[in-house]
């Protein structure tokens, strides 16, 4: 029986998002050649130079075009000629809750040779997961103001969490605990119940009672505050941490810069119903000062790359370009911090290619 080919929405986007994205392409077209791997590849110009130039963000009928795709990757966003939020909101906001990718996966694994600011550390203690809640909370943009621009002004944020939402997060955290079988199989929820006393005490019931479900899965709770601590000063404590949106929007960026920088941090925001697409990208921004100048580490590209191929079923390229990414960051890149690769950004991707 003939393959099924893969169907990938590309997004480069600003600044330096084709240039990772390229990079990214290079090592999926190596893995799948090698593999076997029917793919083909959508070019979307999404971004801060076509809404300057259009006005829109999300073209008309591109919801459905991504619906029909089975995965999306996104390259960053972020244009210095468009103001702060309008992309952030028009294009990632709209696509996960749009495309309803409620779950947002975000490995903190140091690799072999790169460096992370925790004195004492290596990649034996820095190696878990976060599961973030990604539809809800505060981002929902419940709210609005009273007297705007006097001296009067009121502005009201409001968070909104569901019971559903709620329980679909942490029964899919839980299951992830299970499949990834570490020794530890724990399931940290990290929430503020102490002060946030309606949402997150749903949160914390909720995860009471799908405990129940898993009998095999340690449970643990953190408060966030003290969830921040505890990732700098005993990040070998953790293997699966469950949190809602804000609060998992915080402490993944603290989790990327103690694996080494947004170089090589990548996450995926999932789908994970039947005939639901997922989007998958590195977690640093589009940086545009540095466009053009082949300057920026793919390798966190390259690594959302493969969760994206692990994800649509591909686990054995995947595990293949994990590897070959941990070969080169070993043995081939001078040290991660302040930008300091020892090669390009085309460079970085050549030698992830040959590795495989």
């Amino acid at each position: 029986m003939a393959q099924r080919t893969l169907s990938i929405a590309a997004i480069p986007g600003d600044g330096t998002g084709p240039e990772v994205t390229a990079e990214a392409l290079k090592v999926l077209a190596a893995v799948a050649a090698s593999e076997g791997i029917s793919y083909d590849v959508e070019m979307l110009d999404w971004g801060g130079d076509r809404y300057l130039r259009t006005g829109e963000i999300v073209p008309d009928g591109g919801l459905d075009l991504l619906r029909r795709k089975d995965a999306i990757f996104l390259g960053a966003i972020g244009h210095p000629g468009v103001a702060p939020g309008i992309l952030e909101k028009g294009l990632l906001l709209e696509l996960r809750f749009k495309l309803d990718q409620y779950i947002n996966l975000r490995p903190v694994k140091l690799l072999p040779g790169v460096e992370t600011p925790l004195a004492g550390r290596g990649p034996a203690d820095i190696d878990f997961v976060v599961v973030r809640e990604n539809t809800e909370d505060l981002y929902c943009g419940v709210g609005g103001y009273l007297k705007k621009g006097t001296a009067d002004e009121v502005a009201m944020q409001q968070a909104v969490y569901t019971r559903k939402g709620c329980e679909r997060c942490i029964r899919w955290a839980f299951d992830y605990t299970r499949k990834r079988n570490s020794p530890k199989k724990t399931l940290t929820l990290v929430a503020k119940t102490n002060v946030l006393t309606y949402g997150h005490d749903l949160w914390w019931r909720t995860f009471q009672e799908v405990a129940k479900d898993y009998p095999d899965v340690k449970t643990d709770y953190n408060h966030v505050d003290a969830c921040c601590m505890w990732m700098v000063k005993n990040p070998d404590a953790y293997d699966v941490i469950v949190t809602t949106n804000m609060f998992g929007d915080i402490i993944t960026d603290l989790g990327g810069i103690i694996q080494g920088g947004m170089g090589v941090a990548a996450g995926a925001n999932l789908n994970p119903d039947k005939g639901g697409v997922s989007m998958f990208e590195p977690m640093g921004g589009s940086a545009p000062k540095y466009t053009g100048t082949n300057k920026i580490n793919p390798i966190a590209a390259i690594n959302a790359m493969a969760m994206l191929l692990e994800h649509t079923g591909h686990s054995k390229a995947a595990a293949r370009i994990d590897a070959a990414v941990a070969h080169v960051t070993g043995t081939k890149m001078a040290t991660q911090a302040a930008g300091r690769m020892g090669h390009g950004t085309r460079e970085v991707g050549d030698l992830v290619v040959a590795a495989l």
